[in-house]
């Protein structure tokens, strides 16, 4: 258990500036006031609001003064959302925008205040009442920052600068497939907080165990050496922890609980008490392991029927940010017939987290590793060993999550084998109950043999490969006759196949260029004869549910700035493919 207590309070940053801080989980289950709503905003084209002082908000104070800036109501955006859907002028832009709030608030005496980010896209400074809290690097993950001393009573005033530039040493890097939406793209809150805080916990099945759990949690050391109280009521489960002197406590205990699973999603109101704060959280318990050549979940082999998505609303065009939002993608994946999604390529909102485990829905977790990442730059390693971490704290408690990727699609190489054999070990030191996988496409080809020699399926739970046989390299002659051979006997996962095609567009089933739907609909009949004879197939997962924004897909007639391997159109409408995946699934 001693290697689970991961304290993740300082976190690294490429910025110059203080991190930020990133140590309470389960927001929700907390005191908290929203900051969502309209924000004004000041686009900094040419980067120089920083030395203009822009986080300061000066206003003139005399006649012969003036300011070259100013926030207005005249620039107003919803926040939580990305300016690329939200202002004409910032369809294509990739750089920085300011961005400012102004609430009042009546903090309290004896208490402890966070300001939130559910996530920011890209790089941010954050500002209040002018003090520069610090600065967070990645778009996907939360952070947050004391202000108990920096929050007023009354008026503030919450500054942020946004930069959504695509640069060498990020992650991602340059090469994207998706579109960059800049901007604050998840909730912005208070937290309000006793004087000493329960930071963070964890509970789940011990790992190959279905009636034992294990539990730890990490208080401030100003209620250290008392007791922090665990209780599932509904379980009958009701146990005491004695916190030591630097604020951990752990626990293991034999317990008779019903086991989550897509047929039977069961959760418990599990709660978190100390003498001055109680936190609750509904959890599923359930048990995720590899036995060979199958994915084991609570004991039983099991066939992930998955499909990948993006934090996209096709119809709106915009990021994905609210619960209608990841009800609209989870429910899509559930008439398909999924049991399982991967999340792609990045981790996407707790909205979409905390429903796929209502729904009965397994999830793949990564990170956005994705082509093109420079592992021969040292930073790289830390700037990912830093995701990992955001991503792990704040989703580790969501049994939906059976798999933590840890990258999509790099490029064999000595720096990149030892970089991820590195990140696997990080994951397995931060979470052990998990398996980890990463999304393989390097494979040796000789006539219908696939080899998958990649080196990195040695330190992997699950091999996953994106295979685009019939889209980006023409079909073997014969139907279904290509064979997959990996170095190892562990389960695969296929995470990507498919083509393109554009609702609508109809034509003979052997022409890839005119982008058809019967082309497409033979794609995924090849593809599926093709994976019925891999003898350890354990999951299929096909590119991609719907039609997503992807600026470098630049066919004008039929890609127009879209990616059209979806299965539904960028309207919802299902194509033919979908029918095909939907009977294959139907009959597992």
């Amino acid at each position: 258990m001693k290697k689970l207590f991961i304290i993740l309070i300082t976190l690294f940053t490429c910025a110059t500036t203080l991190p930020a801080q990133n140590f309470l989980n389960n927001i929700e289950g907390r005191n908290t006031t929203s900051l969502n709503g309209r924000w004004q905003y000041i686009v900094d084209w040419y980067n120089r609001g920083t030395g203009m002082g822009i986080y300061k908000d000066k206003k003139a104070e005399k006649p012969t003064e003036f300011i070259e800036y100013a926030f207005t109501n005249e620039q107003e955006m919803n926040i939580p959302g990305d300016w690329n859907s939200q202002d004409p002028h910032l369809f294509y832009y990739e750089g920085n925008v300011w961005f400012k709030k102004v609430f009042d608030y009546q903090p309290k005496d004896n208490k402890r205040y966070f300001i939130y980010f559910g996530a920011v896209n890209y790089q941010s400074d954050v500002y209040l009442n002018g003090k520069l809290l610090g600065s967070h690097e990645g778009g996907f993950t939360p952070f947050q920052f004391e202000v108990t001393d920096s929050l007023k009573r009354g008026i503030n005033k919450l500054i942020v600068k946004v930069n959504s530039q695509r640069r060498e040493d990020a992650i991602p890097a340059m090469n994207y497939d998706w579109w960059n939406y800049g901007g604050i793209t998840r909730e912005v809150s208070i937290i309000e907080t006793p004087k000493h805080i329960i930071k963070d916990y964890f509970i789940q099945l011990k790992k190959r165990t279905t009636n034992e759990i294990e539990a730890w949690v990490k208080v401030d050391k100003g209620i250290s050496n008392k007791n922090i109280v665990l209780s599932i009521p509904t379980a009958g489960i009701k146990k005491t922890l004695t916190v030591d002197s630097v604020g951990d406590a752990a626990i293991a205990f034999k317990a008779d609980v019903k086991l989550w699973s897509p047929e039977t999603p069961n959760q418990y109101l599990v709660s978190f008490v100390s003498e001055e704060e109680t936190i609750s959280e509904k959890i599923g318990f359930r048990s995720i392991e590899v036995k060979g050549a199958d994915i084991i979940l609570n004991g039983k082999p099991i066939f992930l029927k998955g499909v990948n998505f993006h934090e996209e609303v096709p119809q709106r065009v915009a990021r994905a940010t609210s619960i209608e939002d990841a009800r609209q993608l989870l429910q899509w994946a559930k008439e398909l017939g999924c049991n399982f999604v991967r999340l792609t390529h990045y981790p996407q909102s707790e909205h979409t987290i905390r429903m796929a485990e209502e729904m009965g829905i397994m999830l793949w977790e990564e990170i956005p590793l994705w082509q093109g990442i420079a592992f021969d730059n040292p930073v790289i390693l830390k700037k990912a060993d830093n995701m990992l971490k955001e991503m792990i704290s704040r989703d580790k408690n969501h049994c939906s999550i059976i798999i933590w990727s840890i990258a999509n699609e790099t490029k064999q190489s000595n720096d990149r084998n030892n970089v991820l054999t590195k990140m696997a070990g990080i994951v397995r030191g931060l979470d052990d109950t998990r398996l980890v996988s990463a999304a393989l496409y390097q494979f040796t080809r000789e006539g219908n043999k696939i080899m998958v020699n990649d080196t990195l399926c040695k330190v992997l739970d699950v091999i996953a490969l994106n295979s685009y046989l019939g889209w980006y390299q023409p079909w073997p002659e014969g139907d279904g006759n290509v064979v997959f051979q990996t170095i190892v006997q562990k389960p695969i996962i296929m995470t990507e196949f498919g083509g393109e095609s554009k609702y609508g567009q109809h034509g003979t089933a052997d022409s890839a260029g005119l982008w058809n739907e019967e082309y497409q609909e033979k794609l995924y009949k090849d593809n599926l004869m093709m994976m019925r004879k891999m003898p350890n197939l354990r999951g299929t997962c096909p590119w991609v549910l719907a039609d997503f924004r992807a600026p470098n897909r630049m066919n004008i007639t039929y890609q127009n700035g879209w990616n059209r391997k979806g299965l539904l159109s960028d309207k919802g409408e299902k194509k033919k493919a979908w029918y095909i995946m939907k009977a294959f699934y139907d009959s597992k």
